[in-house]
């Protein structure tokens, strides 16, 4: 799930994903962090999800995935468009 908060300049993107599924560490990557594994680690929430708040230029297009451990990579299904083989967000 993708939450959005649009800012002057800017959007803050929240990547949103139920506890313990996938299990263990996941990251979500894409062309903001140079696809780099790690660099945007999800969290735990109060509500038991887990996410990472990512600030993205506004009036742009993203392509990201999610990698979980194991080397388990898989899209945002909420996401409202898919570019294959990754989802997309729009800020």
């Amino acid at each position: 799930m993708l939450e959005r908060k649009p800012r002057k300049d800017r959007t803050e993107v929240t990547f949103v994903l139920p506890a313990g599924a996938p299990p263990g560490p996941v990251s979500v990557v894409g062309d903001f962090n140079n696809w780099q594994p790690g660099v945007h680690t999800l969290e735990p929430r109060k509500d038991g999800k887990r996410a990472v708040t990512i600030v993205l230029p506004s009036a742009g297009t993203h392509s990201f995935r999610y990698l979980a451990a194991g080397d388990y990579w898989f899209n945002d299904e909420s996401a409202a468009d898919q570019d294959w083989p990754n989802s997309r967000v729009h800020t």
